[in-house]
C-alpha cells in the first residue's frame, strides 16, 4: 500500500513540457510516475487536472528581522540605510524565543503557499549571536517538513567595527550553512575588497556555500561582483558562490556591463535578485528618470546565467508589506525585467523553483522524479503562465511524501443579471 497516491496531476517537467501523470509515493520518495497509476493508498488525492510542480524555493530572506515592520519605527525614507539603522536599533532588544516564533511564523506562512526550500541570511554583528542561534535552532525543528539554509550574514560589515571579522568565523564554527557579507557597505571600497578575500577564504577553509549582498546601491562605481569573479575563477567555486542584489549593475554604462556580462560567462556563479524589494529601495535619490533599481536579469538569463529571485524582506524595516509568496516575486519579476514574452515568462517561474535549487546548491534532493524525496505542490493553474498570470491558490503542499498543507481555491459565485 502506498502512503500517498496524487491523481489526475498535470506535471510541469523540467524542460517544460506538461505530461498527464499520477504518483504514487512510499516512505517519503516518489516511487513511481505514469498516466494510469493506480493502487491502494492510505491517503488519495484528487489533483483536478491542475499544475504539479517542484516546490517553490526562497532564495534570499532575512527569517532575523521579518515581521518587525514598525518596531520601533518605520522606516519612513524607504531607504536601504534607513532600514539598516532602524534594524540596528531594534536587534539589540532581540530574544532567542521571539525571534524563532518570528521565523517559524513566517516559514509556516511561506509553506502554504508552496515554498519548501528557503536561504535565510542571519545577523552576526552582534557578539551574542542571538538571530544565529535563534536560526539554526528553528533549521532543526523545520527539518521535517522545510529545508532552511542559514547563511553568517555580517549586516555591519566584515570590518565594520573591530571584531566583527572574528564574529563572521564564530558564526561559521557555530553552524552555519554559508558565508556572507555586504563589501558595499565596508567603511572603504579597500574594506570592502577585502572583505571578499575573507570571504572566500573561510568558505574554503570550513567548506561552506558563499552568499554575498553584492553592490545593493544605486552607485555605478560600485564594482564588487568583479572581485566575486575573479575569486570565483581563481577558487574555481563558481558553482557554490552566490550574489545578492547587484542592483548597481542596472547602472552601470554599457561597456562595462558588457565586459562584466564576458566575465560572468567564464564562471558559473549564481545571481539572485529580490525584485519586491529591489524596486522599492531603489532610486530613492532620483528625481526622473528614476531607475528601476534591479540587476540586469534578462541579459543574464539570455546568456545562460542561473539566475533566481528571492522575497528578501516580509514585513520588517525594509520593507512593511509582502506575504512570503513566490508567485508574488516572480510577477513582480516579470514586469520588472521586461519579461513578458512566453518564454521569458516560463523562465521567470524557472527562476522561484529550478534556478534556485540550483542557487541554494540543493538538486539532487529536488525535482518530481522517480527516486527523489516527494517534495511536490499542486497549483489551480494551468500551466507557468497561468501560474504567474493569476497567482492561484496551492491547492496541496506535499513535504517529505506527506500532506503538509491544504488549500481551497476560492470560489466565485455571480448574483448579477444580463443586461
Amino acid at each position: 500500500m502506498l502512503d500517498l497516491l496524487l491523481l489526475q496531476g498535470r506535471l510541469l517537467n523540467r524542460d517544460g513540457t506538461i505530461t498527464a501523470a499520477n504518483i504514487g509515493i512510499q516512505n517519503g520518495v516518489i516511487t513511481e510516475i505514469a498516466p494510469n497509476l493506480m493502487g491502494a493508498a492510505k491517503i488519495t488525492l484528487d489533483a483536478q487536472q491542475c499544475l504539479v510542480s517542484p516546490p517553490f524555493v526562497e532564495s534570499h530572506i532575512h527569517l532575523d528581522s521579518a515581521l518587525t515592520a514598525g518596531q520601533p519605527r518605520w522606516n519612513q525614507s524607504g531607504t536601504l540605510f534607513e532600514g539598516i539603522e532602524i534594524w540596528g536599533d531594534r536587534k539589540s532588544s532581540l530574544s532567542l524565543e521571539e525571534v524563532k516564533q518570528r521565523a517559524i511564523a513566517t516559514l509556516k506562512q511561506q509553506a502554504t503557499l508552496g515554498t519548501l526550500f528557503v536561504r535565510s541570511h542571519a545577523d552576526v554583528s552582534e557578539p551574542r549571536f542571538i538571530a544565529l542561534q535563534a536560526l539554526l535552532e528553528v533549521r532543526a525543528i523545520v527539518k521535517p517538513w522545510i529545508t532552511l539554509q542559514v547563511i553568517a550574514f555580517p549586516q555591519d560589515g566584515v570590518y565594520g567595527s573591530p571584531a566583527n571579522e572574528a564574529l563572521l568565523e564564530k558564526a561559521i564554527e557555530m553552524g552555519a550553512d554559508g558565508v556572507g557579507g555586504i563589501p558595499h557597505y565596508e567603511l572603504t571600497r579597500e574594506d570592502g575588497v577585502r572583505s571578499i578575500h575573507r570571504i572566500f577564504e573561510l568558505a574554503a577553509t570550513y567548506d561552506r556555500l558563499i552568499d554575498i549582498h553584492c553592490d545593493e546601491i544605486d552607485d555605478d562605481q560600485s564594482r564588487f561582483l568583479e572581485v566575486i569573479v575573479a575569486n570565483a575563477i581563481r577558487m574555481g567555486m563558481g558553482e557554490r558562490v552566490t550574489a545578492s542584489h547587484a542592483t548597481a549593475f542596472g547602472s552601470y554604462n554599457n561597456a562595462y556591463a558588457t565586459k562584466l556580462l564576458g566575465f560572468l560567462r567564464r564562471t558559473n556563479i549564481n545571481l539572485i535578485a529580490n525584485p519586491l524589494i529591489n524596486i522599492t529601495l531603489q532610486g530613492r535619490a532620483d528625481t526622473y528618470p528614476k531607475r528601476r533599481g534591479v540587476t540586469r536579469v534578462k541579459e543574464l538569463w539570455q546568456q545562460g546565467t542561473n539566475v533566481s529571485f528571492g522575497h528578501d524582506c516580509v514585513q520588517d524595516p525594509w520593507y512593511a508589506l509582502g506575504t512570503g509568496s513566490m508567485l508574488d516575486v516572480a510577477h513582480m519579476g516579470l514586469h520588472v525585467c521586461q519579461m513578458t514574452g512566453m518564454e521569458e515568462i516560463n523562465a521567470c517561474y524557472d527562476m522561484i523553483t529550478w534556478n534556485g535549487a540550483k542557487t541554494l546548491h540543493v538538486q539532487d534532493q529536488y525535482g518530481v522524479e522517480v527516486g527523489k524525496p516527494a517534495n511536490l505542490i499542486v497549483l489551480d493553474a494551468r500551466d507557468r503562465y497561468d501560474a504567474l498570470r493569476r497567482r492561484p491558490a496551492v491547492n496541496y503542499v506535499i513535504s517529505r511524501g506527506k500532506l503538509l498543507a491544504r488549500t481551497e481555491s476560492p470560489r466565485v459565485m455571480w448574483h448579477g443579471t444580463e443586461d
